[in-house]
């Protein structure tokens, strides 16, 4: 690999400009967060400037490097050392795979730390980090730990009736335990009591509202419609969808022999949405819900917990991410209930919904942001009319108002009546014969019925 081609990479990569062999703790931390993480390379010779010093003993060194992540690195984690050459200079190059056995401790002057992976920096975990990188390193996850509550003081009456109803079949006594509700000896499992209809998990709540306007500035009407909700997880995701249903429209456009319906958010991406907030949230961090904010152009929906992998998301393309799963009982649940796939990143759904749309721009493409503890998907509303969305199809300053829904109409319907137009913008046909006029990027061939309209890009 091209030393150059590791600068830059602020999240998988590392670099030091020499060794310190007498503060260890400096470069260690790295070795740390890339074992806890998702794996990286620390690269020695590079300085903060990205300057290309090199190492003088690189050999030497390297031998040091070793002893020293075997003496303060606990338990060891897998790595690599190699020398890369450039410019008649040696680097040493230090690849730490990602680690099963977490956490991996950095040890040294009577300290234990284990760190992550924030950015571009190594930093020591958090309690609600350290607990998921313990669950990580014994091969178990919160949603199939045993829970503190009782399996008898339950009931399930949502979780069967909707399983009958999507799948045909009945909810059975042995689907608890094959379900992952109870382990083997009858113990409620905290999937279990996030999928009773009384929820006992306090923090397993949605909050959803309906903001007026663009944002959430304090006012007399600052709130439209604000909703609590709690109980299963069913229950949320469907309480969840109804909110956005009840608080967006629909419209639609007539065509020759049908009409088409343009929602203002894709159904199948605002489900997407929801069930991966639910499934993939950290149910570790307690005192911090799930949240539904509807504005008049977007939703945010928002999750506790970053990626499961721990990776950044910036400057990767979303169609590739691979699925990963934090909570696998309730994905797996959520499966058989029809509500996702066991394979397949939900992004890639729900950037596909959004493609499919008539109306979509790249300017509403879904936007996917994320750090170690938080995770934030926006949904852009098909519908809404803003300046920006309108210098997406090319409309230059002067040009009408109306163009960009005008061009939206007819990339549906190229034979679309200037008469049918205006009764779907609700102004006149003047209005849009004047608008028409004002610009070449729409343009009528053929003439009488026989012809039609063609948008010039």
């Amino acid at each position: 690999m091209d030393i150059k081609q590791l600068i830059g990479e602020t999240t998988e990569y590392d670099k030091k400009e020499k060794l310190e062999a007498r503060r260890p703790k400096s470069w260690c931390k790295s070795i740390s967060a890339f074992a806890n993480s998702f794996g990286g390379t620390l690269v020695f010779g590079v300085t903060n400037d990205d300057e290309f010093e090199g190492i003088p003993e690189a050999e030497k060194d390297a031998e040091l490097i070793s002893e020293l992540i075997k003496a303060h690195l606990n338990p060891i984690p897998d790595f690599v050392l190699s020398f890369k050459k450039m410019d008649d200079k040696k680097f040493i190059l230090v690849e730490v795979k990602a680690g099963n056995q977490t956490p991996y401790y950095y040890e040294g002057n009577g300290q234990l730390i284990a760190f992550v992976r924030v950015g571009n920096e190594s930093v020591p975990a958090d309690s609600t980090k350290l607990r998921e990188l313990v669950l990580k390193g014994s091969g178990e996850t919160y949603d199939a730990l045993k829970s503190k509550y009782e399996f008898s003081n339950m009931a399930f009456t949502k979780l069967k009736s909707v399983y009958k109803q999507r799948t045909g079949n009945s909810f059975e006594n042995s689907d608890f335990e094959s379900f992952g509700l109870i382990d083997e000896n009858g113990n409620l499992t905290n999937a279990g009591a996030l999928l009773a209809d009384e929820s006992p998990v306090r923090h397993s709540r949605l909050f959803c509202t309906r903001w007026n306007g663009l944002d959430k500035a304090a006012g007399v009407m600052d709130a439209i419609d604000d909703k609590e909700y709690s109980g299963s997880l069913i229950t949320l995701l469907q309480s969840g969808i109804e909110f956005v249903t009840n608080n967006s429209k629909k419209a639609w456009m007539k065509t020759s022999d049908s009409r088409i319906e343009m929602p203002d958010y894709p159904e199948r991406a605002v489900m997407e949405g929801i069930v991966n907030a639910l499934i993939h949230r950290s149910y570790l961090e307690v005192g911090s819900e799930v949240h539904i904010d509807m504005f008049d152009d977007r939703i945010e929906i928002y999750s506790p917990g970053g990626m499961v992998s721990g990776i950044s998301l910036i400057d990767k393309d979303i169609m590739k991410i691979p699925s990963k799963r934090r909570n696998p009982v309730l994905a797996d649940i959520f499966n058989r209930l029809k509500y996702m796939e066991r394979r397949g990143s939900g992004f890639k759904k729900i950037m596909m919904d959004y493609q499919e749309q008539p109306n979509y721009t790249e300017k509403r493409k879904p936007l996917f942001e994320t750090d170690n503890d938080d995770f934030l998907l926006t949904l852009f509303n098909m519908n809404y009319e803003s300046e920006d969305v309108t210098q997406d199809v090319g409309q230059d300053v002067g040009q009408g108002k109306y163009l960009n829904r005008i061009v939206q109409l007819i990339k549906i319907n190229n034979k679309i009546t200037k008469a049918d137009i205006a009764k779907e913008i609700g102004v006149s046909e003047k209005t849009i014969e004047r608008e028409m006029k004002k610009t070449d990027k729409v343009i009528y061939v053929g003439s009488g019925y026989s012809g039609h309209w063609e948008i010039k890009e």
